[in-house]
């Protein structure tokens, strides 16, 4: 069979080499599982093990033309496509994206994946894949392709596009709906995406129609087989819906992608959901060919903007991160922890407790001022341990143990012998240092002393120790188990041994994690309580509450300042506030509006009605101090940016982390900054405001954005 013409790519100057995903061809015969013949099986194995998967740049893709052309080409009756050991593939090799400067060479990589992976679709003899890992986005679209799917039950799949500012754009987006129909479609490409780029696991895909069979990993490639011969022979069908026919269910489920983006991005229109959302929609009357040349020029609008570069520079920011800590110790030096110390009961604390003791499995002993609350503590852990179990996260026998080796007690000589302590009470100066110099009289001097505290001098609570080289801040976000982000605090005291003890803690705990020096708030608390200050101050001198708490909506931020200090609480952001004010002077300053709603006892300004919208609690609207001086929109949305500019490089002056890079990370994933503005830094630098303010930028030009003269 002669080898269609190919689009020639030549990758920019200075585009990372790639890693070739080599497709490996086979032929297997089908004599023993019941069929004539044999079946084509290509493996995708880029050489390595499974930390780095297989992916498809220009090479790799070319590789797998020649492996499918060359299983058209011969006697077999049957092409199946497969992975290496617990991969399939994760999709187009990302790395080379942000050095593309020319559209045609946009265009000319979604026409290389169409044209490969649609022989698969097109083809005579029935094609197969057997997803045997995890397979992401371009991999996924292998399988899309391919006439029959089967998938291992230890696989995820996803179609991660829009999440990264991308679309399904090898065939994703036209595909899935004709073949799943339009509302799981939806489902799958924007709000699985959306949701933290949730994956499917192998019993959600069989249940939406994206795969055929699914079967255990031990002899998945057997079964796999032995599923295609039944096909090849006949014994098996499987019966296709015609999902075209009824426009209304398009509509509705369009709406529903439209809605899933508005509250995901405070209704900031976002090219990505918004360009997905209409291939779906265009999907049910385009050819295939009609509908993978909208995908292509999706894909290239999308690649010639700012939002993709700075959702891959976020993306890989975070990638790299997860796996190193920046400034942190040498490994060795870490103490080993068996066994650990809670100081609090109360909902924070029994959060940390409990992701301490499911991570570490190692016994966790917390205390408080009196029995009863530490009982509710322990309550609340077994009650979470057994929600899990009927969730079948976790076994019951599992469970049980965990159960047996957390102890509560209101006597802190219980902590001898824990060789890490972590505090979460009240944010009280005073209270915390009492705290340890108690705990100093119970513990060993290389137990690590830890506190959660968010805004408060870890220097201070230390000062008059025996040992104060052994503590450190160990700031977590709530919700706890949810939010990825860890903030290290280290004091001029602290030593090698303690961070390093924190740092491996924090990794068994799966959290990503910034090591900061000890200065109020640390980066993302101060960062945030600067913002939200800007939009209180424009409230209290006269800005209409709906018009400074909808300044930022353009930006795409996950709520509004106003939602944002509900989620925290009045009482919470005011005592940050406080701290920051007597720390870093009058640009903190107090808000009486604040100082009213912890008087009165309010806890949000917005309350949600029985309909799921949200109305302004008029108890809250009664307390605004508001003045004579009122602002735009745009006037209050560009104060608080430079608020952030200015903010931002004296923390880097101050060396409150090493990197601009760190606090994009910080906000990021401490405080939900949308990834399509690439972290707040670099959304700084394209708006020119970080030069306006501070004379500066703060990352390279080119960083998060397109090249100079693209």
């Amino acid at each position: 069979m002669a080898t269609t013409d190919m689009p020639t790519i030549v990758m920019p100057e200075g585009a990372p080499e790639e890693v070739i995903t080599h497709a490996v061809l086979r032929e297997i015969d089908l004599a023993p599982f019941g069929a004539k013949g044999t079946l084509s099986l290509i493996t995708l194995d880029n050489g390595l093990d499974h930390n780095r998967p297989n992916t498809f740049g220009p090479a790799s893709l070319l590789e797998l033309n020649a492996a499918i052309e060359a299983a058209l080409g011969n006697d077999s009756v049957a092409i199946a496509i497969t992975g290496k050991p617990f991969i399939f593939a994760a999709g187009a090799d990302l790395s080379a994206l942000s050095f593309i400067n020319d559209r045609s060479q946009a265009v000319a990589i979604g026409e290389l994946g169409h044209n490969v992976f649609k022989k698969l679709h097109t083809s005579k003899k029935p094609t197969f894949a057997f997803i045997n890992g995890l397979a992401l986005g371009g991999g996924l679209e292998v399988g899309l392709h391919s006439q029959y799917r089967t998938l291992a039950t230890t696989a995820f799949i996803a179609l991660p596009e829009v999440f990264l500012g991308l679309v399904p754009g090898w065939g994703g987006a036209t595909i899935l709906p004709k073949l799943i129909g339009p509302e799981k479609a939806v489902q799958v490409i924007i709000g699985n995406a959306l949701n933290n780029n949730t994956m499917m696991r192998a019993k959600d895909a069989l249940g939406l129609g994206v795969v055929d069979a699914v079967f255990e990993p031990a002899d998945f490639l057997e079964k796999s087989i032995a599923f295609a011969a039944s096909v090849v022979n006949g014994t098996t069908q499987i019966a296709r819906q015609d999902h075209t026919v009824d426009e209304t269910a398009w509509q509705s489920a369009i709406a529903t992608g439209k809605a899933i983006a508005a509250k995901k991005y405070g209704g900031a229109d976002i090219a990505a959901p918004r360009l997905a959302l209409e291939l779906i929609a265009a999907a049910r009357t385009n050819t295939l060919d009609a509908g993978f040349k909208a995908e292509e020029d999706a894909l290239a609008d999308l690649n010639m903007s700012d939002p993709l570069r700075a959702s891959i520079y976020a993306f890989n920011l975070i990638q790299k991160k997860r796996k190193k800590v920046e400034g942190a110790p040498k490994a060795a030096l870490a103490r080993k922890v068996t066994k650990v110390g809670v100081v609090g009961a109360g909902l924070m604390a029994s959060q940390l407790a409990l992701i301490l003791l499911r991570n570490l499995k190692t016994p966790i002993v917390i205390t408080d001022l009196d029995q009863e609350r530490v009982d509710k503590g322990i309550a609340y852990i077994r009650a979470e341990l057994t929600k899990l179990v009927e969730k079948r996260r976790m076994s019951p026998e599992s469970a049980a143990w965990l159960s047996s080796i957390v102890s509560g007690t209101t006597n802190k000589a219980d902590f001898a012998g824990c060789d890490f302590v972590i505090e979460a009470v009240f944010e009280d100066l005073q209270v915390k240092i009492d705290l340890f110099t108690e705990l100093e009289k119970h513990i060993s001097p290389e137990c690590v002393l830890a506190t959660n505290t968010s805004s408060l001098s870890v220097t201070k609570m230390s000062a008059g120790l025996q040992h104060p080289e052994r503590v450190i801040g160990f700031h977590f976000f709530n919700p706890v188990a949810v939010m990825p982000l860890l903030e290290i605090a280290r004091t001029a005291a602290t030593d090698d041994a303690t961070t390093a003890t924190a740092v491996a803690v924090g990794k068994e705990l799966k959290k990503t994690m910034v090591i900061v020096k000890d200065s109020p708030a640390f980066v993302v608390n101060r960062l945030l309580t600067r913002f939200m200050g800007e939009i209180t101050d424009a409230i209290d001198e006269g800005t209409p509450t709906d018009i400074a708490d909808a300044a930022m909506l353009p930006l795409g931020l996950p709520m509004t300042s106003l939602e944002l200090l509900g989620l925290v609480g009045p009482g919470v952001a005011l005592h940050v506030a406080e701290t920051l004010h007597e720390n870093l002077g009058d640009r903190y300053r107090i808000s009486p509006t604040m100082q009213a709603f912890v008087k009165v006892g309010i806890k949000t300004f917005y309350i949600k009605n029985d309909d799921g919208s949200r109305s302004v609690n008029p108890a809250a609207a009664a307390l605004v101090h508001a003045g004579d001086k009122a602002s735009t929109a745009e006037e209050v949305r560009l104060r608080a940016l430079r608020a952030l500019a200015s903010e931002a490089r004296m923390m880097l002056d101050e060396g409150v982390v090493a990197t601009a890079a760190e606090i994009d990370l910080c906000m990021l994933l401490g405080s939900g900054w949308p990834l399509h503005l690439g972290g707040i830094l670099p959304y700084l630098d394209r708006e020119g405001i970080s030069e306006s303010v501070t004379g500066q930028r703060f990352h390279p030009a080119g960083v998060a954005s397109l090249p100079a003269g693209a």
